[in-house]
């Protein structure tokens, strides 16, 4: 008869290779005596990101998580977080960690190892994040949700990590819904968002911050089902007007239709916050011999499906003035008139016209007599 003399940590370790088919699964046989202390607990705790800050990161179907439990490499790998919201892991089964922190997520796991694992140490790291459902609303060009999808291969997070570029952020958003509008206040900007265990916070946001002085905190990382929204500012001055139509995330060009007395009527492509006097000269300028150039309509179209005419005493000298050279929106009408001089030419040459049309038939008889 052989008898096998085995340590407690040669046992335990047969026991997590071979599930312990041959033997009942005892918690005391697989305990291990894990480093206890702060410097343990820093060691084991969930990492947090220099840049992206995980703690605020809530867990969620479709996210990849990389599971690591020290000294016990068999049960170390990836695993994704399933529909349900769990995670099925080795021994303990499917543990919920849907709408979790990851420290709070880790904790959770912890405690379902607690039976098999004395001072359990699990190091729980995201390697990819699901794809993110944002809604951007207010003054952006196309309102709606939007589905934005991570750059995957930017998530690994390791030890001595500074940060990862892959996270989508506020500029990203704004750019999928076509940009800014001319009216937004980009100083005022609210993100609402769910953390852990569902409490919704607010961001407040300033990007002018991030314009003027390079401030890239105001830039922040999104999470899945933030809410962002741009509300419209009251006055603009011309300065800031110019500012956000060289932002990257104001649209590039918008559309104004110029019909009446201009070399080329029809619709131009210009960069928004263009003036109206810009805009006449996007379309040829002025027909000098007919054209009005004191007074033009402007006609708009309002988000509510409105229109708002005005007539604008244009002075093409000034800058952007709402006045006198008012700035376009997208779709505005630019209706360039007749000058006085035009207009009796136009009607003087109707009314010979007509006149010709009823005199020609009579000259023409009056010669077959002779």
């Amino acid at each position: 008869m052989i008898i096998l003399t085995l340590t407690v940590k040669q046992v335990a370790r047969l026991g997590l290779v071979a599930t312990m088919a041959w033997l009942p699964l005892q918690p005391a046989l697989l305990a291990r005596d894990l480093p206890t202390g702060a410097g343990s607990q820093a060691l084991f705790s969930a990492k947090q990101n220099d840049t992206v800050n995980y703690q605020d990161y809530v867990l969620g179907a479709g996210d990849k998580v990389s599971v690591k439990f020290f000294n016990v490499p068999e049960y170390n790998g990836e695993v994704q977080v399933l529909v349900d919201g769990t995670l099925n892991l080795p021994l303990v089964g499917k543990v919920k960690v849907e709408d979790l922190s990851l420290e709070k997520a880790r904790d959770r796991l912890t405690t379902a190892y607690a039976p098999y694992l004395k001072n359990p140490g699990i190091d729980l790291n995201i390697t990819a994040p699901r794809p993110l459902s944002v809604g951007v609303s207010g003054e952006v060009r196309r309102p709606g949700s939007y589905a934005i999808t991570p750059n995957t291969s930017a998530y690994a997070v390791t030890p001595g990590s500074t940060g990862s570029t892959g996270w989508p952020s506020l500029i990203n958003a704004l750019q999928l819904a076509g940009g800014i509008t001319e009216r937004a206040n980009i100083k005022a900007i609210q993100i609402q968002r769910r953390g852990p265990d569902n409490r919704v916070t607010t961001l407040s946001l300033d990007l002018s911050q991030l314009i003027q002085s390079g401030d890239t905190s105001q830039n922040v990382s999104l999470r899945d089902r933030d809410a962002i929204y741009i509300p419209a500012a009251n006055n603009l001055t011309p300065t800031e007007l110019t500012q956000l139509s060289a932002v990257n995330f104001s649209p590039n060009t918008i559309r104004i239709n110029v019909v009446g007395e201009v070399q080329k009527p029809g619709m131009v492509e210009v960069p928004p916050n263009t003036p109206l006097a810009q805009a006449i000269m996007a379309a040829g300028g002025f027909n000098q011999s007919r054209a009005n150039t004191t007074t033009v309509d402007l006609i708009r179209l309002n988000a509510d499906g409105s229109v708002s005419p005005r007539v604008v005493s244009l002075d093409i000298d000034q800058g952007i003035n709402e006045a006198t050279n008012p700035v376009l929106r997208n779709n505005d009408l630019v209706v360039v008139g007749r000058s006085g001089t035009a207009t009796f030419t136009d009607s003087f040459g109707g009314i010979f016209g007509a006149l010709s049309t009823i005199l020609n038939p009579l000259y023409l008889i009056n010669n077959l007599i002779r």
